[in-house]
């Protein structure tokens, strides 16, 4: 994840930066070492040089990374950024609930398959997908959600040759266990404890500045927050369902996190130097 996180617009990675930032993250040089020479074996990155000398060049094709295709709408990765910055729809999404602007209509959207065995990657990429995107499970082969995800869900069974295993309904009539309003449903279906964890982890880890004394973000002190700061904003995104506001307790942690959190990049972006790592403009236009 760091080394992807240092990759800059021309595609290179400085080997001294890399050891650098890797090692006020916590990492001894021989993990570095170790992992370079991972990534070049995989044919992910060439390599001149050696050492702190060493310079980086992302191969021109990446092969994608082990499961990449049943990581969900939700959770893919960006411009070979394995799992560092969701995908953009999805945090515009959460941006746009926190302003207000995505208010819950009601609705519950449900959605069942029975993929036979004989297909079973199929059928354990539909339901990674359907995670992914932030459905529950119910009960065996049955996921629900109160957003409208059906045309990424029907997008996906049919990429994956099985349109015809998938039904989708939706209901306002929704009731689980005994539970049926909608913020008890939101707490039963979904471990809304731990997000909850997580994103009060963001909050902090953003208001907190480099832990060195260099200075802004052009350092190497600031670029290791950087790239702790993606960590912590996929860690909490990744796994959200992004519930409307309707169903979460308040308040949510989520929304002050996600807002100190883009005031934390805003600052690290405007002390970052020109042509430096590529995670700056990606999770600007994400924040954007």
């Amino acid at each position: 994840m760091v080394v992807h996180a240092l990759v800059r617009e021309d595609g290179s990675v400085d080997g001294a930066e890399l050891y650098e930032v890797a090692g006020l993250l916590g990492m001894t040089d021989q993990q570095v070492r170790l992992c370079v020479k991972r990534l070049v074996a995989e044919g992910r990155f060439t390599v001149e040089g050696r050492g702190r000398r060493a310079v980086l060049h992302r191969a021109a094709a990446v092969p994608a990374p082990a499961g990449a295709e049943a990581a969900g709408a939700g959770a893919g990765a960006v411009e070979g950024l394995p799992a560092l910055v969701p995908e953009v729809e999805f945090v515009r999404y959460a941006y746009r609930q926190d302003r207000g602007l995505e208010p819950w209509d009601g609705v519950w959207h449900a959605f069942a398959f029975a993929v036979p065995e004989s297909a079973r990657p199929a059928r354990d990429a539909l339901r990674d997908a359907l995670t992914g995107l932030g459905a529950a499970p119910v009960q065996g082969g049955l996921y629900v959600t109160p957003n409208a995800i059906g045309p990424y869900v029907r997008a996906e069974a049919a990429r994956l040759g099985v349109p015809e295993s998938l039904s989708c309904l939706s209901t306002r009539d929704l009731s689980v266990g005994g539970a049926s309003a909608p913020a008890a449903l939101a707490e039963r279906l979904w471990p809304l404890a731990d997000i909850a964890a997580r994103y009060e982890a963001l909050h902090d880890l953003s208001l907190a500045g480099p832990s060195a004394p260099d200075g802004g973000a052009g350092g190497a002190a600031g670029l290791a927050h950087a790239v702790a700061l993606a960590a912590a904003f996929s860690a909490a995104m990744l796994p959200d369902p992004l519930l409307p506001p309707e169903l979460l307790p308040r308040p949510w942690p989520g929304t002050a996190a996600r807002a100190a959190a883009a005031e934390a990049w805003s600052r690290l972006a405007a002390a970052a130097p020109p042509g430096g790592p590529r995670l700056f403009r990606l999770y600007g236009d994400a924040l954007s």
